[in-house]
């Protein structure tokens, strides 16, 4: 197919850039799932009918986003969140204060559903009372909570999903929407704000009323920044910081 570029449009965008959302729209419509390489910049250029250097940059864009990841003499592969390693530390900002690597546990509190809130709803794109999913949940490092999670969920996305179903799942919580549910989580906006606990947090995360926790508000998007999930996070800072990479 051939790609007709004008810089007289106010629209205009390279043609790398044209062949990236091409790229984008693939990857949404699932021809090629997560984990599976995509077709070589050959293939790719003959398809599209443009040079490979064109393909490259649309490709080197992808995985400046973690839509693919380059593996030197393997290719180019969809990310997924079932690479633990890899998913866990792309989305988990909480960090030991002393530079070492954790690997929480999850467990969840309770599981309920419930209707959109006015919040929810301007931050999931529903109206005010469609269906949700709302659990809350407790991450775990050594045993010693870190994280009260509450997070809400468009029933739409996640028909049939239980407790049980979370409880069964060894793996991230993004992994388990991924390969249960088909959604794929690709990038989350955040807001952060110092709070004070309250009783209820306070028994959960082992800490006094009152003490100050990092609260973080996330929607996390899929394609199209659609999102397709909404959570608050109370964190422990005593022995944990938020770490985030700029540049």
């Amino acid at each position: 197919m051939r790609i007709a570029a004008s810089n007289k449009s106010p629209s205009f965008q390279p043609l790398y850039m044209q062949i990236k959302a091409l790229l984008v729209a693939s990857l949404d419509g699932g021809e090629w799932p997560p984990g599976e390489a995509i077709p070589s910049e050959m293939a790719l250029a003959g398809r599209f009918r443009v040079s490979q250097g064109t393909v490259r940059k649309a490709i080197d864009a992808l995985a400046a986003e973690s839509l693919v990841i380059r593996r030197q003499g393997k290719g180019t592969f969809v990310s997924t969140h079932t690479e633990e390693k890899v998913s866990m530390f792309r989305f988990l900002r909480i960090r030991r204060s002393d530079g070492r690597d954790e690997h929480p546990t999850s467990r969840v509190l309770d599981f309920r559903r419930g209707k959109a809130s006015g919040e929810v709803a301007r931050a999931l794109e529903l109206k005010v009372g469609d269906a949700v999913i709302v659990l809350r949940r407790v991450l775990e490092c050594a045993g010693q909570p870190i994280v009260l999670d509450e997070i809400v969920l468009p029933a739409t996305l996640f028909k049939g999903l239980t407790k049980a179903k979370l409880d069964a799942y060894r793996g991230s919580i993004y992994s388990f929407f991924e390969t249960q549910y088909g959604v794929r989580t690709l990038k989350a906006h955040e807001k952060l704000r110092a709070v004070s606990a309250d009783a209820t947090s306070a028994g959960i995360l082992n800490v006094r009323t009152g003490d100050p926790l990092l609260a973080v508000d996330r929607v996390t998007v899929t394609y199209g920044d659609r999102p397709v999930e909404w959570r608050r996070g109370l964190c422990t800072t005593n022995e944990h910081h938020y770490v985030n990479e700029l540049g």
